[in-house]
C-alpha cells in the first residue's frame, strides 16, 4: 500500500454549513470507492459557535485492498493536515495557532470573510483582529494557499452559501483526488437545497478556474461608508433617492453645503447630511452644518481640513444616537425584510417569519419620553440604580406578524417628540461639551483639538454600554485634557493624549489605566529642575 491516508480539517461557524461540506467530501469520496471517515470537534460557543471537522480518506478503491482496512484517527495531528478548509478566516488563524499547518505538508483553502467575535466587538475602539497576521501566517505555514473571499463573491450572486463556494473552489483546484463529477453527484445526493448549492459550487469552480482567484487573501469591502466618488452629482442624486420623499429637501440641505464648504469636504458633509435627515429631519441636518461651521474656521486645505473631517464624521455619528425610536424605524422597514429573504435565499412561495429579542432597559424606555415628563424620574432612577446597570425587559416580538409589527411600528410614531425627549437632552448636553473642547483645545493646538475630536470614538452602542462611554468620555476630558492643557511640553501632550485614547479604546476599562498613565506623567520628579 503505497499511498498514504490524506487528512483534511475543516474549520468553520455554527450556521456556515461546515457539517454539510464534511458530508459532501465523504460522499465525494464514497462514490470514489475510498475508505472515508470523519468526526466532529464542537468549540467554544462564541459568534454562534466555532466548530470544527475532521475526514481522513485514503485515495485507493476499496476492491483494490483485497481486504485490508486502513486505520484512521478520530483527532488531527499537529503538523499532519494535508488539506485546511476555513469557512471565516479567524477560524483559520484559530487552527494555525495550534499548529495544524505545516510549510512542507498542508495545503490551505480559505474564505477571507469575517464574522467578528465577541472579543472584537467589546473594546470602545477599533478590536478588529489584523487579517494580515492571519494571512502571514497561513503563507509561512502552507505549501499552498488559496483564499479569496468567498462570502462577498456568493453575496454578489445572491448566494449565501459559502460551503458550496468552498467546495466548487476545491474541485477546480484539484486539492483531493476526487473528480469534479463526483462533487457534484455528493451534493445531488445531500438533497439540501440541490439547486442553489450546484449554482454556488459552480461559482466557486469558476472563480478558481478562469484565475481571477489568486493565491493570496483578497481583502473584504472596508466596514463603512466610501469616500472615493469621483461624480459629485451622481453621489447626491443616489442619495436623495435613497432618502425617497426625502429626498428633496435633502437636495436642499446639499445645496447650503455646495455653498458655504469646501468641495473636498462634500461627499463627506453628504453623507452626514444624508444620515441626519434619514434618522430625525432637515433642520436637523442644517444644525449639524452650524455646529462644524466654527470649526471650519480654524482649519485650512493646507492642513487638509483633519480638524473638519474628523469632527464632522463623529458629529454626525453622535446626533444619529441609538434610540428606541430609531430601532424600531430600521426594524420595521421593507428593505430589511427584502434583504433577510435574499440572505435566505427564499423563493416567492416560502413564508418568512422574523422574531426579534429586544431587551429594553428602563432609561431606554423613559429615554424617549418628553424631559418635561419624566425627567424628575429620570434622576430618581439614577439615584435608585447607580452606575451602568438598569433594570431590563426582555421580550420577542414576531415582526412578521400584523400585532408585532404593529406594536414595533408605533414606536416610530414617536419620531417628533425626539427634540424634547429626555435620551435627545442628554445626549445634546453631552454633544455641546465635546464642540466646546474641541474648539478650545484647537485654538491652542490644532493637532491636539485634531486628538480631542477623534476621541469621540469612545461613545458608541447603546444602553450600559453608551452609559460606560459617556462616562469615560467626561473622565477623559476633565481628568486628561485638562490636565494636559496646563503643561508647556506639546510634544509630552501630543504623546499622552494619544497613547490614553488607545488604551481607553483598547478596553472598557482603559480609562483607568489611561487616568493614571497621565498622572504618573505630570508627577514631578526629585531631579526636575525647580523643584528644589
Amino acid at each position: 500500500m503505497n499511498e498514504r491516508i490524506l487528512s483534511v480539517l475543516i474549520t468553520a461557524m455554527g450556521g456556515q454549513g461546515g457539517a454539510v461540506l464534511t458530508d459532501w467530501l465523504v460522499q465525494a469520496a464514497m462514490l470514489e470507492g475510498f475508505p472515508v471517515q470523519s468526526t466532529s470537534l464542537p468549540g467554544v460557543a462564541q459568534r454562534t459557535g466555532s466548530t470544527t471537522y475532521y475526514l481522513e480518506l485514503l485515495p485507493i478503491p476499496q476492491d483494490e485492498l483485497d481486504g485490508r482496512e486502513p486505520i484512521f484517527s478520530l483527532h488531527p495531528t499537529p503538523g499532519d493536515v494535508d488539506l485546511l478548509i476555513a469557512q471565516e478566516f479567524l477560524e483559520l488563524g484559530r487552527a494555525i495557532e495550534q499548529g495544524f499547518a505545516s510549510p512542507d505538508r498542508t495545503v490551505i483553502l480559505a474564505s477571507t470573510s469575517r464574522l467578528y467575535s465577541i472579543y472584537e466587538k467589546s473594546p470602545p475602539g477599533r478590536g478588529i483582529y489584523p487579517g494580515e497576521a492571519i494571512e502571514t501566517a497561513a503563507r509561512a505555514l502552507s505549501r499552498r494557499l488559496i483564499a479569496f473571499d468567498a462570502l462577498a463573491l456568493g453575496q454578489a450572486h445572491g448566494f449565501q452559501e459559502v460551503n458550496a463556494i468552498l467546495l466548487g473552489a476545491l474541485a477546480a483546484a484539484k486539492l483531493l483526488p476526487i473528480r469534479e463529477q463526483n462533487y457534484r453527484k455528493a451534493v445531488e445526493q445531500g438533497g439540501i437545497a440541490v439547486e442553489r448549492n450546484l449554482a454556488a459550487f459552480q461559482l466557486g469552480y469558476d472563480h478558481v478556474n478562469s484565475g481571477r482567484c489568486e493565491e493570496r487573501p483578497e481583502p473584504g469591502p472596508a466596514p463603512g461608508p466610501t469616500h472615493g466618488i469621483q461624480d459629485w452629482e451622481a453621489f447626491a442624486e443616489a442619495r436623495a433617492i435613497g432618502l425617497g420623499r426625502r429626498g428633496a429637501t435633502f437636495r436642499q440641505v446639499i445645496g447650503q453645503v455646495e455653498r458655504e464648504f469646501p468641495p473636498t469636504l462634500w461627499e463627506l458633509l453628504g453623507e452626514g447630511v444624508a444620515r441626519l435627515i434619514d434618522y430625525q429631519s432637515a433642520p436637523y441636518a442644517r444644525l449639524y452644518l452650524d455646529w462644524l461651521r466654527p470649526l471650519l474656521d480654524l482649519d485650512s486645505a493646507e492642513r487638509g481640513y483633519r480638524l473638519a473631517r474628523r469632527f464632522a464624521r463623529h458629529l454626525a455619528v453622535w446626533m444619529s444616537y441609538e434610540d428606541a425610536v430609531r430601532v424600531a424605524e430600521l426594524k420595521t422597514r421593507p428593505e430589511r425584510f427584502a434583504r433577510i429573504r435574499t440572505e435566505m435565499g427564499m423563493t416567492d412561495g416560502q413564508v418568512l417569519r422574523v422574531t426579534d429579542f429586544l431587551k429594553p432597559d428602563i432609561d431606554e424606555i423613559y429615554g424617549v419620553l418628553p424631559h418635561a415628563l419624566v425627567g424628575r424620574f429620570a434622576r430618581w432612577a439614577e439615584r435608585r440604580w447607580p452606575g451602568e446597570k438598569r433594570p431590563a425587559f426582555a421580550q420577542k416580538v414576531r415582526t412578521t406578524r400584523f400585532a408585532g409589527f404593529l406594536r414595533v411600528w408605533l414606536l416610530t410614531r414617536l419620531r417628533p417628540l425626539r427634540p424634547i425627549s429626555e435620551r435627545y437632552r442628554r445626549e445634546h448636553m453631552a454633544i455641546a461639551i465635546y464642540r466646546a473642547w474641541v474648539e478650545r483645545v484647537a485654538r491652542t493646538d490644532y493637532a491636539l483639538g485634531v486628538e480631542v475630536a477623534e476621541a469621540a470614538t469612545m461613545v458608541k452602542g447603546y444602553g450600559a454600554v453608551r452609559r460606560r462611554g459617556l462616562a469615560a468620555f467626561d473622565r477623559y476630558l476633565e481628568e486628561i485634557v485638562a490636565p494636559l492643557l496646563a503643561q508647556a511640553d506639546r510634544a509630552l501632550i501630543s504623546r499622552l493624549l494619544a497613547e490614553a485614547r488607545q488604551r481607553i479604546l483598547a478596553a472598557p476599562e482603559g480609562i483607568d489605566a489611561a487616568v493614571t498613565l497621565v498622572r504618573e506623567a505630570l508627577v514631578p520628579t526629585p531631579n526636575t529642575p525647580g523643584n528644589g
